[in-house]
């Protein structure tokens, strides 16, 4: 089943789609990854879910990758002896470490790390920053606070620090679990919640040695302070709106949106623009027109994906929503303006190596020649994510025989993974190249397609070989 399409969607797991067939028909319309939510779903529910996408991958024929989405440290104020209060403007508020039910003037702040962190004129937001404060005296007992925003506050609602790096690790013991609980169920990629530097990834990467791939989701302001350190070291972002818009004021998002994604294009390395994209279809069966431009924005951009949140996890719409997603990037990557973009944005020459030139010249020569397909054999999948940040106008299509390199590639701008067997030599090569494109619908007899590989085969990394073949029927 071949996508119209580059950009990928990912759609998000939940109380809307818990059965196998409503899987099937949320891939049928346009999801090409799923996301389990960690937040809202434990070790037997996910699974349960996981089972179900493998499944799914089987009735469809179709490699599915599947996103397992840490919660992150969840800092939250204590509770009240009447369930909460107002906060006035202007009013005088402590945060203290004291057990005690809350009123008026206190609540407990039961983050030690926190107070320890807090400097005078630092902001606090609670509950989503509907209620904001700014800090005026603090020790290491108490945080004592001017209501700068007013408005009413209750019981365990959370709090944020949009300009204080806390000294505590992304990772809890929740999420340890939960990572070595997804690990061992085989997901292809983990997003790390809460990333403020690059040791936060670093950290997961460790855990997980390469059995999946690392996402940092970039919701927090420290984290852009650090961000070619992050994109360095992570696999992949996932810039996180809802919480950056937050914790940041909301009209700088949209430049930090476009910021990300044309960073990921010159590492190399995929991007998810999320949340938000299609926010009233979770009650409603068609979109405003304002989510339709901000989803063909994200597109425009070149994001290598699109995420669906409550839309498809809790929304009355679930499968509507994907397809409606799906037809706008269709839509928009058949306009003219679309490929003027895309080159635009075609930015620094590639890294100087032998792998990064090739990948280069590979899209030169499909473009010159209007080739009709980029074939890559990849083990590990970085020729293919090389290919996909050169955005050649050709489909990539990657021939992997690691099934798990074909899932993570779900994610990756433009590619349609195969798992087949490695190559034995050249010939083997470039003859199986092209019945896959062929058969996948990229080409018909007589049309040429460009080949990219490494000799000796089956050797990571090791891309140092093009080849230009024909199409023709296999024999």
């Amino acid at each position: 089943m071949r996508r119209l399409r580059r950009c990928k969607i990912v759609a998000t797991l939940g109380p809307a789609c818990v059965d196998q067939q409503t899987m099937i028909d949320l891939y049928r319309a346009g999801a090409d990854l799923f996301r389990i939510n960690m937040s809202h779903c434990d070790h037997a529910a996910m699974r349960e879910r996981v089972q179900m996408i493998r499944a799914v991958e089987k009735e469809v024929g179709r490699p599915i990758g599947i996103l397992l989405d840490l919660q992150g440290p969840k800092l939250r104020i204590g509770e009240f002896a009447e369930g909460g209060v107002y906060l006035t403007k202007g009013a005088e508020f402590t945060l203290d470490l004291d057990p005690a039910p809350g009123n008026a003037e206190r609540v407990r702040l039961p983050h030690p790390e926190i107070l320890s962190a807090l400097h005078p004129g630092n902001t606090l937001l609670v509950d989503d920053g509907k209620v904001r404060l700014h800090v005026i005296e603090v020790s290491h007992e108490k945080a004592k606070a001017v209501v700068d925003v007013p408005g009413q506050i209750s019981n365990r609602k959370g709090v944020s620090l949009p300009d204080t790096e806390i000294p505590v690790s992304s990772m809890t013991e929740k999420d340890r679990a939960d990572l070595d609980a997804g690990l061992n169920e085989g997901v292809d990629w983990v997003a790390v919640s809460f990333v403020q530097r690059p040791d936060d990834i670093a950290e997961v990467k460790k855990v997980a040695r390469g059995r999946a791939l690392v996402m940092a989701k970039i919701e927090k302001p420290q984290a852009i302070n650090r961000l070619d350190e992050i994109m360095e070291i992570s696999d992949s972002l996932m810039v996180a709106r809802g919480d950056l818009g937050v914790e940041m004021p909301l009209e700088k998002v949209p430049g930090l949106q476009k910021r990300m994604t044309r960073m990921g294009r010159r590492f190399g390395k995929p991007v998810v623009v999320a949340t938000q994209m299609l926010e009233s279809m979770i009650s409603a069966p068609v979109p405003t027109r304002a989510e339709v431009s901000d989803v063909a924005t994200a597109v425009f951009e070149g994001a290598d994906a699109v995420m669906l949140s409550a839309e498809s996890a809790s929304g009355q719409f679930p499968v509507e929503a994907v397809a409606t997603m799906n037809r706008i990037a269709e839509e928009v990557e058949k306009d003219s303006v679309y490929r003027a973009v895309i080159e635009a944005q075609r930015g620094a020459a590639p890294d100087p190596t032998g792998a990064d030139a090739i990948a280069m010249a590979a899209r030169d020569v499909a473009e010159t020649l209007e080739l009709k397909a980029v074939c890559a054999w990849t083990f590990s999948g970085s020729t293919a994510f090389r290919l996909a940040r050169e955005r050649p106008e050709p489909p990539v299509l990657a021939l992997t025989p690691n099934r798990a390199t074909a899932r993570r590639l779900s994610l990756v701008w433009g590619v349609h993974a195969v798992v087949t067997r490695d190559a034995h030599d050249i010939d083997d090569m470039a003859k199986r190249a092209c019945k896959f494109s062929n058969r996948e619908g990229f080409s018909q007899e007589g049309d040429r397609v460009i080949i990219v590989a490494g000799v000796p085969f089956g050797t990571p990394g090791a891309t140092n070989m093009v080849r230009i073949a024909f199409a023709g029927a296999e024999r």
